[in-house]
């Protein structure tokens, strides 16, 4: 014997697995359910290029107070000037290496702690 009922909850449960296999399914308002995670999921990431430039910019400035730190000063500045007699290069590699308040601040309190 067939049993029509029992036929027809199996035809709904198997529509209801689809459903929830395609992402869909009941959400209470105020929850957050999967459209929420697959809204997310299927965003386009952000192009950002504010941090990349801070991180490089920090970095720049921490070599710098590190140098300033070892070598001192004078044999610094000593070097600075040698680069800026050189050729085009050497006076930009000179003016981005130039010991600006920023890395003379950090280069003290590296010298304070570490030597």
């Amino acid at each position: 014997m067939v049993d029509r009922n029992l036929q027809n909850f199996y035809g709904r449960v198997g529509r209801i697995e689809k459903i929830h296999a395609a992402g869909g399914g009941f959400e209470a308002e105020g929850t957050l359910g999967m459209s929420f995670y697959n809204a997310k999921r299927n965003r386009a990431p952000r192009k950002g290029y504010l941090g990349p430039l801070v991180l490089i910019l920090m970095t720049i400035v921490s070599i710098k107070a590190a140098v300033h730190a070892s070598i001192g000063q004078e044999a610094y500045q000593e070097r600075i000037a040698r680069l800026e007699a050189g050729s085009w290069a050497d006076r930009t590699g000179a003016y981005v290496l130039r010991a600006d308040p920023l890395t003379l601040a950090i280069s003290e309190q590296v010298r304070k702690h570490l030597f």
